[in-house]
C-alpha cells in the first residue's frame, strides 16, 4: 500500500473567470494542507471561503490553476486514488425511482466492487448507517435525514480508506445530525479517514480530531482541536483551602497563607467563538 498522508495539498491555487470580461476570481489562494490518516478532519469557513472548491480539486472534479494535490500518496486526479475515496456532496441528487438498497447496489457496481462481494458490501454499508429497515423503500419517499444517511452508505459501500463529506448534516434536524455524527465516529473506529465540511461547529468540535479554518481562499488556522481551542494567553488556577486573606493577597501571598495550588490549566473557548474571531475579528460578532 502506498504510504503518505490521507491528503497532501501543496500551494494550491484555483482561479475562475467570471463575467463577460473574464475577470479573474481567486477561490483558493496558495493553500498548503496535510491531513493525516485515521482521523476525522474538519474543514471550516464561511460561505464562499473556498472550502468546497478545495474539495472538488482534491477529488479531481475541477483542475487546479497551480499547485499539487495527492490522495493517499497518489495524484488525486487518477483512477487509483478515486477508487480509494468515498464522497458525499453537499446537495446530492439520487434517482427517486430506486430503492435505497438499489441505489447503494448501483453505486457499488460503479465503484468496482467485485460481483461476489456486492451484496455483502451493500448490506454492511446500509447497516452502518442504520437504514436496513428503510432500504427497501423508494428514495423518493425518504426524509432529508434518510437521504443523507443513504448518501453516506453509497459513499462507503466500496470500503474506501478516505471519506469526504461536504455538509452531510445540511437541512437535517438535530436528531438526524446526531445520528450522522455517530456514523462518522464509527467510520473513524474502523480506521477510515473522514474529511468533514460542516457549519455545525458544535458537532465538529465533538467528532473532529483536527480542524482547518479557511477565509477568503486562504488557510487561517490548522491544528488539533484540543490545542487550538486552548486560551494560551490565560490561565485557570484551582486553589485548595483559600482563605479570604490569601485571596486578597493574591499570588505572592498564597504560600504564606497556607493555600495549596491544586492545578494550572488553560481555559477553552468554544469552536464557534474561535471561528467568529478568525473570520470577523471578534468572538462576539
Amino acid at each position: 500500500m502506498t504510504e503518505g498522508p490521507a491528503i497532501e495539498v501543496r500551494r494550491l491555487t484555483k482561479d475562475f473567470r467570471v463575467g463577460l470580461k473574464g475577470l479573474k476570481l481567486r477561490a483558493v489562494d496558495d493553500l498548503s494542507l496535510t491531513i493525516p490518516r485515521g482521523q476525522v478532519f474538519g474543514l471550516l469557513g464561511p460561505n464562499g471561503c473556498g472550502k468546497s472548491t478545495t474539495l472538488k480539486v482534491v477529488l479531481g472534479l475541477v483542475p487546479a490553476t497551480a499547485g499539487e494535490v495527492a490522495i493517499l500518496g497518489l495524484p488525486s486526479a487518477t483512477a487509483a486514488a478515486r477508487a480509494r475515496t468515498g464522497f458525499l456532496p453537499e446537495a446530492p441528487y439520487f434517482h427517486k425511482f430506486l430503492s435505497g438498497r438499489e441505489l447503494v447496489r448501483y453505486c457499488a457496481h460503479l465503484s468496482g466492487v467485485p460481483a461476489a462481494r456486492v451484496e455483502p458490501a451493500v448490506e454492511a454499508a446500509v447497516a452502518l448507517v442504520d437504514m436496513t429497515e428503510a432500504a427497501g423503500r423508494l428514495v423518493g419517499t425518504y426524509s432529508k435525514g434518510m437521504l443523507q444517511r443513504i448518501g453516506l452508505a453509497q459513499a462507503i459501500v466500496h470500503d474506501p480508506e478516505l471519506v469526504i463529506l461536504d455538509e452531510p448534516t445540511a437541512g437535517v434536524d438535530p436528531v438526524g445530525a446526531a445520528a450522522i455524527g455517530r456514523i462518522i465516529e464509527a467510520m473513524r473506529a474502523r480506521g477510515k479517514t473522514v474529511v468533514l465540511c460542516s457549519h455545525l461547529l458544535g458537532q465538529v468540535e465533538q467528532v473532529c480530531d483536527r480542524i482547518a479554518i479557511m477565509d477568503k481562499g486562504r488557510l487561517v488556522l490548522e491544528g488539533a482541536v484540543a490545542e487550538v481551542l486552548e486560551r494560551r494567553d490565560r490561565h485557570v488556577l484551582t486553589v485548595d483551602a483559600l482563605s479570604p486573606a490569601a485571596l486578597a493577597a493574591a499570588e505572592a501571598a498564597l504560600a504564606n497563607h497556607g493555600a495549596r495550588l491544586g492545578s494550572v490549566t488553560h481555559p477553552r473557548r468554544s469552536l464557534e467563538e474561535l471561528f467568529r474571531e478568525l473570520v470577523t475579528g471578534s468572538p462576539d460578532a
